[in-house]
């Protein structure tokens, strides 16, 4: 299972690109930042941003921040785009997307994943934010950064191409306290490994946990069910749940229960057995707790195969924990960028991320960010082939 894989610095598990996706796509041996405008949301001007080198590519919205395309060939070179959402832009400012506001490829922020109730306690001052997952608060409220036009700037260096989106949001935004400088670049360099640091300073005392919320489906958007892709999680333990998808406070070992992914298992092996927690998510949407380094670097989170396209994403990250969302309340009401409609499993995210309500939980690692302080964390996105069946 390791063909056409290695080592590459000190973290990633990485492949080289099967040689004639260069000649499909037909790119030179560099690498490029196209842009072109999409139709204005907010009364703002939005533009789409395509990076690319000569196997892959990835394009980027300023609304939102959303990932909106990644297109990677399998181990035969075809290509094929493996994030789900919509050709344009009116697909993610519908009504129908905002009912289900399902946050396909898009920045999440100011607080990623759920807060109970809406409410947390900073330095003695409790804060209510919107209730928009009832009875919680999810991924920053109702106009999230997912939301949000971005400012932008393109990003070269001698071995990346990038985009850097910045963004203020005011004191008391969806409840938040403080004002929030927020800088996030995606970059993209000639080893198939899409970068994303992200880096926010704050006025007063807050609450912070950012991340982009990908869903992904290596055999492309649109072909069905990822219930047959393999999956590792690098967690030995991870975070349970109440009936609201609020963790306990618990921190449990996975072994001997479904949530055990530290090897390779399909996504769907044992989705249905009946367990607890699952019957709580409808299916995996759970927190795990990494097993990273104590010094904190960018280490491996998580690994995901496609056995007949042969296509592998690798996610490394700097952070403590990964949301695995295995798109359980994808309903069937949305249609993607190929046409084809997007039902329960048809495509899973892995959010990098601290941990969810971690301000209700003094033994989480912490999210508060106090003036003086620099938010920093990073997240890369790593795509390879492997050997196996056509």
């Amino acid at each position: 299972m390791r063909a056409f894989s290695r080592c590459v610095g000190f973290v990633l598990l990485m492949g080289v690109m099967a040689a004639p996706a260069a000649a499909a796509r037909g790119h030179d041996h560099g690498l490029s930042i196209e842009k072109s405008a999409a139709a204005p949301a907010n009364g703002q001007a939005v533009d789409k941003y395509t990076l690319s080198n000569r196997d892959m590519s990835v394009s980027i919205l300023t609304y939102g921040g959303i990932i909106q395309e990644v297109d990677v060939p399998d181990r035969h070179g075809q290509e094929a785009d493996i994030t789900l959402g919509f050709k344009d832009l009116a697909g993610y400012t519908s009504d129908a997307y905002l009912k289900s506001n399902p946050y396909f490829g898009a920045l999440i922020g100011r607080y990623g994943n759920r807060i109970a109730k809406g409410q947390f306690t900073l330095d003695g001052q409790t804060f209510q934010l919107p209730i928009n997952n009832d009875p919680n608060s999810l991924h920053g409220g109702t106009v999230g950064f997912d939301k949000v036009v971005w400012a932008a700037e393109e990003v070269r260096t001698g071995g990346t191409v990038g985009l850097r989106l910045t963004h203020t949001s005011p004191d008391g935004d969806q409840g938040y306290p403080g004002t929030l400088n927020v800088t996030v670049v995606y970059t993209l360099d000639n080893r198939n490994r899409i970068h994303i640091d992200y880096a926010a300073t704050t006025d007063k005392p807050t609450v912070l946990n950012l991340t982009n919320h990908a869903y992904w489906n290596l055999a492309g958007e649109g072909t069905g069910t990822i219930n047959d892709q393999l999956l590792q999680l690098k967690a030995s333990r991870y975070t349970p749940v109440d009936a609201t998808l609020i963790p306990t406070g618990a921190i449990d070992p996975v072994a001997g229960t479904p949530m055990d992914f530290r090897s390779f298992h399909a996504v769907g092996e044992r989705i249905r057995g009946g367990f607890q927690q699952l019957v709580f998510g409808r299916g995996y949407d759970h927190n795990w707790v990494l097993d990273r380094p104590a010094d904190q670097s960018l280490s491996v989170a998580a690994r995901l195969r496609d056995p007949v396209s042969g296509r592998q994403l690798t996610i490394s990250t700097t952070e403590p924990g990964i949301q695995f969302y295995a798109g359980n309340f994808l309903d069937g009401t949305l249609y993607g960028t190929s046409g084809h409609q997007y039902r329960q499993g048809d495509g899973l995210a892995l959010e990098t991320q601290h941990f969810p309500d971690s301000p209700n939980h003094a033994n989480f690692p912490s999210t508060v960010l106090r003036p003086g302080e620099t938010y920093r964390t990073t997240t890369v996105y790593g795509f390879s082939t492997f050997g196996g069946r056509r």
